[in-house]
């Protein structure tokens, strides 16, 4: 019987000193506002040679292929300052959007004024898409090229918690909904929880996912578009400080702080625990080998997915 206790003590000791060190392990890794240490110039050097290395690694190089309308559509220009925005859906893009609204002076409107259905379709946003190939190739060659990631579970969260939880969004709350329910076979018209939704992304057809919760490669392709600069959310302050400095923006032009649901929290590391415990370990590891590559090439850690497991044995 000591035997066995002194098992199960050495076991919970084990875990809890694991939890310890892998919380302390995130936190360090995702600088967050505010760090006087944080440097984005500095940061971009292992943030670049990541993602080669990880593309090398899974043979996605393919320089001699012409970029997909889906990855092009994902593509932003803005002329004036010969700026390139990767748009990847709940990493800021509505905000810089609106940057790039404001960037062409095409509305006269202040960040506060472009609301967020505007900025969406706004008709003065050009994508590169829209341009014949040898135009495509020019701009990527002269513009500054920029994408933002974010820890790809607190994406999903956020995607969830915006797009199904909310009746704002037509499309998405009934149109989308209803097609996520059939899939699944949900014959009422409940909202589906957190866990349906996670088993409809690693069921689905991966050709057909949509841009909301579609890994962060496969939207802006980095194996085969060299961008100047890779922004992460977690540092957004800094980051865009940054690029607004690099392409010669007004100085007074910020990257805008607005959200869509100003009366939610917005995502973060506790909600996206909360979310991801509603998870069985089976599902919450199939949702995971999804995103695998945005986390090993975007340099996100499974630090608090693991700590949220750790204390369940099935």
């Amino acid at each position: 019987m000591k035997k066995f206790q002194h098992k199960l003590f050495l076991i919970i000791i084990s875990s809890a000193l694991c939890a310890f060190v892998l919380h302390y392990k995130w936190s360090k890794q995702n600088v967050f506002l505010g760090n006087p240490q944080y440097s984005a110039l500095e940061a971009q050097e292992s943030r670049k040679s990541n993602i080669r290395t990880v593309c090398v690694k899974n043979n996605l190089n393919h320089s001699s292929i012409p970029l997909t309308y889906k990855v092009l559509d994902q593509l932003y220009v803005e002329h004036s300052h010969k700026f390139i925005y990767c748009e990847v859906p709940k990493v800021g893009c509505s905000n810089w959007k609106r940057i790039i609204l404001l960037l062409n002076d095409s509305t006269g409107l202040t960040p506060d004024k472009l609301r967020h259905y505007n900025v969406h379709t706004s008709k003065e946003l050009k994508r590169l898409s829209s341009y014949p190939p040898s135009r495509q190739k020019e701009l990527l060659a002269k513009y500054t090229k920029v994408m933002f990631t974010r820890d790809p579970m607190e994406r999903v969260v956020s995607a969830y918690r915006d797009k199904f939880l909310h009746e704002d969004d037509v499309y998405y709350s009934k149109t989308i909904a209803n097609m996520i329910r059939k899939s699944l076979g949900i014959q009422s018209k409940r909202r589906f929880s957190f866990e349906e939704f996670a088993t409809f992304i690693t069921t689905e057809n991966p050709y057909n996912r949509d841009i909301h919760w579609r890994p962060m490669y496969e939207l802006c392709d980095p194996c085969n578009i060299q961008y100047d600069f890779i922004g992460k959310f977690e540092t957004v302050t800094q980051d865009s400080d940054f690029v607004l400095k690099a392409i010669r923006a007004p100085e007074n032009l910020k990257y805008p702080t607005k959200k869509h649901h100003n009366d939610d929290p917005r995502t973060n590391y506790n909600i996206t625990l909360q979310y991801l415990d509603m998870l069985s370990p089976i599902l919450f590891k199939k949702l995971m080998s999804v995103y695998s590559l945005d986390f090993s090439m975007f340099d996100y850690s499974y630090y608090y997915a693991t700590i949220s497991k750790l204390p369940k044995t099935t």
